[in-house]
C-alpha cells in the first residue's frame, strides 16, 4: 500500500488513494504519479473518479512528514508539485469526480474542489486545517468561495476546523448516498454526463477553465471559437442528427 492505485473499468479510470493505515495521506512522491494518471488516460476513458481505500478516509491531504525541515526553496518545490497535480485534474478533458467515502482534508479537499463533480456519503468531514500547522491554505483552496461564499470560506480557512458535509451547502456534493450505495450513485451520475460526445465534453471542460481565469468579454470571445471548432468533429453532426429524428 502506498502510491495511488489506478484501475480502468468500463471506460472509467478509478484513482484510489491507497494508504489506509495513514488515512490515505499523500507523500510528495505520490504527486507526479497522480498527475501522470490523470494526463495519461487513453481515448477510451470517459471519466476519472478519485476515491480512498478503506472506509475511514477519502484522503487526509499531505502527510505531516512532508513539511518537516522545509526551507523556503524546498517548500516552493513541494507546493509547486501539488499545484501541478491539481492543475492536471482541472485540465482533464473528461469529467472528474471526487467520490468522498470518508474524511477529506487539506490538499484532498483542494482536489475535490478541482473536480467537476463530487459525490459523498452522509456525515463526511472536510476541512482545511493548514493554519493550525502555521502554513496557509493555498493553490486550489482558492476555489472554495465559489462553493460556500466568501465569508464562509474565510471562516473555514481561518479556523482550520473540520466541518460536516452539510456545512458546505447543497451545491457542494452533487449526490449524497449511503456508503453501500455511493459507487452506484456515482456511476449513475456519470452515465448521464458521459452520454454526450467526448468532443463536446472536452470543449466544455476547457471553457470551464476559461471561465475561471478570464473576464466575461474574453470568455465570450473564446466561447465563439470553441463553438465553431466543435463542428469539425463528425460526432457533433451525428449527435445533432440523432436529436432531430
Amino acid at each position: 500500500m502506498g502510491a495511488p492505485t489506478v484501475v480502468d473499468d468500463d471506460h472509467v479510470r478509478w484513482i484510489t488513494f491507497d494508504r489506509p493505515e495513514a488515512a490515505n495521506a499523500l507523500h510528495p512522491d505520490d504527486l507526479e504519479p497522480l498527475a501522470d494518471a490523470v494526463r495519461g488516460i487513453g481515448p477510451g476513458t470517459r471519466a476519472i473518479v478519485f476515491t480512498g481505500a478503506g472506509g475511514r478516509a477519502f484522503c487526509a491531504g499531505m502527510h505531516l512528514d512532508a513539511f518537516a525541515g522545509l526551507t523556503p526553496a524546498t517548500a516552493r518545490r513541494l507546493i509547486s508539485r501539488l499545484a501541478d497535480a491539481l492543475r492536471a485534474v482541472r485540465h482533464a478533458p473528461v469529467p472528474t469526480v471526487a467520490m468522498l467515502n470518508g474524511a477529506c482534508i487539506g490538499a484532498a479537499l483542494e482536489l475535490a474542489l478541482a473536480c467537476d463533480l463530487r459525490t459523498a456519503r452522509p456525515g463526511v468531514r472536510l476541512g482545511l486545517p493548514e493554519v493550525a500547522l502555521g502554513i496557509p491554505s493555498v493553490v486550489d483552496a482558492a476555489l472554495l468561495p465559489a462553493y460556500v461564499g466568501l465569508s464562509r470560506a474565510r471562516e473555514m480557512i481561518l479556523t482550520g476546523d473540520l466541518y460536516e458535509l452539510d456545512a458546505f451547502g447543497p451545491g457542494f456534493a452533487n449526490r449524497v448516498a449511503a456508503p453501500d450505495r455511493l459507487r452506484a450513485e456515482t456511476l449513475a451520475l456519470l452515465r448521464r454526463v458521459t452520454a454526450h460526445t467526448p468532443e463536446v465534453l472536452a470543449a466544455q471542460k476547457a471553457l470551464f477553465e476559461t471561465w475561471l481565469e478570464q473576464g466575461i468579454s474574453a470568455c465570450v470571445a473564446t466561447s465563439v471559437d470553441v463553438f465553431a471548432d466543435v463542428f469539425a468533429a463528425p460526432a457533433t453532426a451525428a449527435a445533432l442528427a440523432a436529436h432531430r429524428r
